[in-house]
């Protein structure tokens, strides 16, 4: 039996969906919310296997939530379902710990065939999206070079392109200035640059910015 959360803002669509999940006999809805605060109070009381979860909600954000989530429980698989477009969101939030994303556009079975896909420890896209990241990963081109930058870095490398200094990134990233040092030297060793100059300008090239 594979146990899922729901959490959407949108009460049609966290009745919609349990009703559908349901009705297949290895799959129970064991909680639908309304909020991403109201996750981790939940996931402390009760066993669940997947959570599937939009990214605009109330009080916290998916996203945020999703990372809190990860850290308190790996073995929590989560599937972003959300109506924002998946070509800029799919990639930050597996980055943040998300096992699959779907838009809301997609069908109820290709919801289920995520939820078990996950399950299994196996990442779900669209197979539009899927065959996007394929083929850019090909061309060794933006894709690529975002799945070898941490979530953390590509934040560190935009705030270093618009001329913010060590000291103002940790201020705003609420980290200390040694550890954006390290970030800093993480990007010139994966982007194969040795200045400032040249990483900014990589990373305009490969529309990292």
């Amino acid at each position: 039996m594979i146990r899922i959360l729901i959490v959407d803002n949108h009460p049609i669509v966290r009745t919609g969906l349990e009703l559908y999940l349901n009705s297949k006999p290895d799959l129970n809805v064991v909680g639908k919310l309304s909020s991403g605060i109201e996750i981790f109070e939940f996931v402390r009381r009760h066993d669940v296997d997947v959570i599937i979860s939009e990214i605009d909600l109330p009080e916290l954000n998916g996203i945020t939530a999703l990372r809190a989530i990860k850290k308190e429980n790996q073995s929590v698989n989560v599937l972003m379902f959300s109506h924002q477009p998946e070509e800029i969101y799919a990639i930050s939030t597996l980055k943040a710990g998300a096992s699959g994303y779907l838009n809301k556009t997609c069908s109820v079975e290709a919801i289920e065939a995520a939820v078990r896909k996950i399950h299994r420890g196996e990442v779900s896209l669209s197979e539009k999206m899927d065959k996007h990241l394929r083929y850019e990963d090909t061309r060794k081109s933006r894709s690529r070079m975002f799945k070898k930058l941490s979530t953390r870095e590509v934040e560190v490398l935009k705030l270093l392109s618009i001329g913010r200094k060590n000291k103002e990134i940790a201020e705003e990233l609420d980290i200390n200035e040694k550890t954006v040092s390290t970030y800093k030297a993480r990007l010139f060793k994966k982007l194969n640059v040795n200045n400032i100059v040249d990483l900014i300008h990589q990373a305009k090239h490969h529309n990292l910015t």
